[in-house]
């Protein structure tokens, strides 16, 4: 098991102990306080004398109840249908509620319980005979319902707690796995244009060295920003704008006038942000599959604006005619789609329309927050 989930156990269960402890002496104290009050107010006890033999019984029916709690628990109650946790809920009070009624008969705020009128009702001829075994009979039967609701209280108690971790432990997972998937699609992503970059700064050091100076910055700032996506999971439009222009600048480089490109970007789209290397792999992917493909080249045409229903992105490029079947997107642009599906759920997504024989346009549409 990992640290991290060692100490999130440990967490849990102290809270979990606080809490029980707070709601037991918080029970018990009030249970323990109306019977005081009603043994002054009713019976006329004094003070000390009341609260010592109400300490002395709520106090070990608080020590009942938390032994029957470590036993509930060795017993795995919580494994047992409703039929049989009814039985044992219900002997298992009558069990635990026969000393504490024995112990209450011999106490002055025994009064508190009258067994007059079910004397009267069962047996009016015999009252002073059956008096005291009613009244313990009452005093163990008071006592069992209490532990009664106590049972139901905790073990309802606990059942919503566990449901509740368990909801948080299978979303703890499902993010997990959310994260793991991301982390194999990013380490798909493979920047092509390195090697074709380093070419072309070793073939501008002989002809123009000035030129392969600024290849190489051009090439160490995609680098190092390269090497920051494993980093980072969110960018904003402006930081991946900034790393494809300089992809694009080295690109220019290469191909020299066979590629130009044109941006329309609306300056309110600089702040939203997208997944890191998203547009980079677009771009990527339109110079590798339309401008490489083309002798003449073309004009890479990036757009981006604000819509009702989010961000949207546009990448143009002209590519080779085909006449046959309708090519498909490549693993880097299914990846990126579904790393957006990942992250901005099912209203966002990358599309590839190759509807135009002559010209490939990728969209990207990432909703924004309410």
């Amino acid at each position: 098991m990992a640290p991290g989930a060692v100490t999130y156990r440990a967490k849990s269960e102290s809270g979990s102990s606080l809490l029980y402890w707070v709601c037991q002496l918080t029970g018990w104290g009030l249970f323990t306080g109306a019977r005081l009050v009603g043994s002054v107010t009713v019976l006329h006890l004094p003070w000390a004398m009341a609260a010592t033999q109400l300490l002395l019984l709520d106090g070990s029916a608080l020590g009942l109840s938390h032994w029957l709690r470590g036993f509930v628990r060795r017993h795995r109650w919580s494994a047992l249908g409703m039929g049989r946790m009814t039985v044992r809920i219900v002997g298992v009070s009558f069990l635990l509620a026969v000393p504490l009624g024995v112990m209450t008969r011999w106490t002055d705020v025994s009064a508190l319980q009258d067994a007059g009128p079910l004397l009267d009702l069962l047996a009016p001829g015999l009252r002073p005979r059956f008096a005291q075994p009613v009244l313990l009979g009452l005093h163990i039967v008071n006592w069992a319902v209490v532990f009664s609701l106590w049972l139901v209280i905790y073990v309802v108690a606990t059942a919503m707690r566990r449901r509740r971790l368990a909801d948080l432990r299978e979303s703890e997972l499902a993010r997990a796995l959310q994260l793991a998937e991301l982390r194999v699609l990013k380490t798909q992503l493979n920047p092509h244009f390195l090697f074709n970059s380093l070419n072309t700064v070793r073939a501008l050091i002989a002809e123009d060295p000035s030129r392969a100076q600024q290849a190489v910055t051009h090439l160490a700032n995609t680098l190092r920003y390269t090497l920051s996506a494993g980093r980072d999971e969110l960018v904003t439009l402006a930081q991946e704008l900034d790393i494809v222009r300089e992809y694009l600048t080295l690109e220019t480089m290469r191909f020299e006038e066979r590629l130009a490109v044109e941006f329309a970007v609306a300056p309110e789209t600089g702040a939203v942000q997208i997944p890191v290397m998203l547009l980079q792999t677009v771009v990527e992917n339109a110079v590798k599959h339309g401008i490489a493909e083309l002798p003449e080249g073309g004009t890479i045409r990036i757009s981006a604006r604000l819509e009702k229903h989010g961000l949207c992105v546009q990448v143009q490029n002209p590519r080779p005619e085909t006449s046959a079947g309708t090519p498909h997107a490549g693993i880097g642009l299914r990846n990126a789609d579904e790393r957006l599906k990942l992250l901005f759920g099912a209203r966002a997504g990358l599309q590839l329309d190759l509807s135009d024989r002559s010209t490939a346009t990728t969209r990207i549409v990432i909703p924004l927050p309410p």
